[in-house]
């Protein structure tokens, strides 16, 4: 049945076999599926994450404030397998109620302080630890600006383009259309602002940066959706050079791997719980010991 032929019923409901790639995991409802308690390690900071874009922003947070110095953010990162409802556990939903990665606990409070949704998991970190939020007013707006200005654009990118260009079970044109202008206009408001600065907020790494680079730089790299032929993201020349210079930190290049299930093995760090894992447990050595 082709989009223009539809018409919306008066009551909605809900019919699973039109979920496409996610209809396993997609529901109306929430609340948990089932009893699981949370696994907590050793360290102060627990992650339950998954190394998508928003698992990305804060893996690499915690990296970079480690290569900062900042022993209080040594972390345990617990894998949540999305695609077999992990998330859906009664222990992740007391983490987050609404049920999607990233969900940090921190126990070096009493009680532990839960925090949910990525952008609100930064700004706690860089106010915790002093660091990648400036404390000019003017400078920390601005910051805040650009942070708060990804996690409204996102969904257009992810839950828009990218399920409609990617994932949907059948190609509508109308909805790539609308997606694809959509985020071709986020990154020309991206490229017009790096080509007056070297970083998204002014001069100065931030959690800005930290925010926006999972996203856009994977659509510029081609390494979400395989659309950057289509979206022709090479002409956005400001933002392929800020791409680079963020992800040339090694900070940056850790936190990718944290949380990996996908790609090259040596690049893929299901879980981490040590600053050595990077070394040894990546999914290459593991089947390497096997």
């Amino acid at each position: 049945m082709s989009d223009t032929e539809y018409t919306p019923p008066k009551v909605w409901t809900w019919n699973k076999e039109n979920g496409g790639r996610f209809a396993s995991i997609n529901r109306p409802i929430a609340g948990p599926t089932h009893d699981k308690d949370l696994q907590v390690g050793k360290h102060p900071i627990q992650l339950y994450s998954l190394g998508t874009p928003n698992g990305v922003k804060v893996t690499v947070m915690l990296e970079e404030l480690l290569a900062k110095g900042h022993a209080g953010a040594e972390y345990d990162a617990w894998l949540v397998n999305i695609g077999e409802g992990d998330q859906f556990s009664s222990g992740f939903v007391s983490a987050n109620p609404n049920s999607k990665i990233p969900a940090m606990m921190d126990h070096s409070t009493t009680p532990p302080t839960r925090v949910f949704e990525s952008g609100s998991i930064l700004l706690y970190l860089a106010e915790k630890f002093g660091e990648f939020l400036p404390t000019d007013p003017a400078a920390r707006t601005e910051t805040l600006n650009w942070l708060f200005w990804q996690m409204g654009s996102a969904p257009y990118l992810g839950g828009g383009f990218g399920h409609f260009y990617a994932y949907a079970p059948i190609k509508i044109e109308y909805a790539i259309d609308r997606f694809a202008m959509e985020v071709k206009r986020q990154l020309d408001v991206l490229d017009r602002n790096l080509a007056e600065r070297e970083y998204m907020a002014g001069d100065e790494y931030t959690i800005a940066d930290i925010a926006i680079w999972p996203w856009y730089g994977a659509v510029v790299a081609n390494a979400a959706y395989d659309a950057a032929e289509f979206l022709e993201t090479h002409t956005y020349k400001n933002v392929k050079r800020w791409m680079d210079l963020v992800g040339a930190r090694p900070a940056v290049q850790r936190g990718r791997m944290v949380n990996r299930v996908f790609g090259d093995p040596a690049m893929q760090l299901h879980e981490r719980h040590d600053a050595s894992d990077f070394d040894t447990k990546t999914q290459d050595k593991i089947a390497a010991a096997e």
